[in-house]
């Protein structure tokens, strides 16, 4: 990276960054949910060895060269922040955690509290507060195409910014490329190799002890749907489910999408050895609602499985190693086999 400039001069080009920003995104909309079909699979370019820097890193907006290892990160989506924290390294800026206020969420654990303890809030998921993020001055930012594409020139203005394509199903291959950009490839790697070997030791334990693989289903109730989400292979929980080897009933519905959505009247395609159960908490209870129209169904009361509610915060939030982790402890408690750690 450029020679550190005098104090003076390098809170003067700040103001200015901040002011250019500022004036950026007058007029700017809230940013919704949208994708990029034509951008590229974010990879790592330039040769550079584990930990060197420079380095140009090929992500899905383009190429970003990050001139030394980032120590100040602005992690724009929940997930990527996680994965900044299971990579050891400091986060500046964040967006809001549903749920959470100006807090982060205590899953993250003493990991959080370390390299957590200077984060600061920079407005929601939906619009982030691009001045305030340029005036925390981070030597890296991060994101993703499906979460803030329209502002990516903007952040850019703030600092070396590196996107992801999309979240959750993603969810290993975004803290690869979170690494490769940190200088951290190694570390990246070992904790997934250790994510899945734990996951693996966890679902042999169950069959161990059931004599048999049994079969898992995952639900969610979400406010303002008349449905309930099965959720999929393709999604973060169904990936997480799959590592353990676990089984889905034969049957069940499924798609290329994160989730099937079931009417009242397909409750029982929910049946499963054991079917776990998540309320998305949109603070008006809403969801609880949907989800007590649908056990006041009489088919409710048809299915066989065992039901246990999760935390929907890590179960379907996280897309993060972490929420991964959680996903494990829960499984291990629930079918009562050692949790592996």
């Amino acid at each position: 990276m450029r020679s550190t400039p005098h104090p003076r001069r390098r809170a003067a080009r700040r103001a200015l960054a901040v002011a250019a920003v500022a004036a950026a995104t007058l007029g700017l909309a809230a940013c919704g949910q949208s994708g990029s079909g034509s951008a590229p699979a974010p990879t790592s370019a330039g040769g550079a060895a584990t930990g060197a820097f420079p380095r140009t890193i090929e992500h899905a907006k383009g190429s970003t060269t990050i001139d030394k290892a980032p120590q100040r990160v602005a992690a724009l989506d929940t997930s990527l922040v996680d994965d900044t924290i299971a990579l050891e390294t400091p986060v500046v800026a964040f967006t809001r955690y549903p749920g959470f206020g100006d807090s982060l969420p205590d899953y993250l654990g003493e990991d959080g509290k370390k390299y957590g303890k200077d984060a600061k809030p920079v407005g929601e998921l939906a619009n982030p507060k691009v001045e305030e993020i340029a005036g925390i001055a981070p030597d890296l930012i991060v994101s993703s195409s499906v979460r803030h594409e329209a502002i990516y020139d903007q952040l850019q203005k703030a600092g070396p910014t590196v996107f992801t394509k999309t979240v959750g199903v993603t969810w290993k291959e975004n803290i690869r490329l979170l690494g490769k950009a940190l200088g951290k490839e190694d570390l990246a790697e070992k904790k997934i190799t250790a994510y899945e070997a734990r996951a693996k030791k966890i679902g042999d334990a169950i069959r161990a002890k059931a004599g048999k693989n049994p079969t898992v289903s995952l639900a969610r109730f979400v406010g303002g749907e008349p449905n309930v989400r099965l959720y999929t292979a393709k999604s973060f929980p169904g990936i997480v489910l799959d590592d353990t080897g676990l089984a889905r009933p034969t049957g069940q519905p499924t798609s290329d999408k994160i989730s099937v959505n079931l009417s009242q009247e397909q409750i029982t395609s929910l049946d499963a050895d054991r079917v776990f159960l998540a309320t998305w908490a949109d603070g008006k209870g809403a969801s609880q609602q949907v989800r007590d129209q649908f056990q006041a169904n009489p088919l409710w009361g048809q299915l066989k499985g065992q039901r246990q509610d999760v935390n929907d915060a890590t179960w379907i939030s996280s897309g993060s190693l972490q929420g991964a982790g959680a996903m494990l402890d829960d499984l291990a408690k629930s079918f009562g086999v050692d949790a592996g750690h």
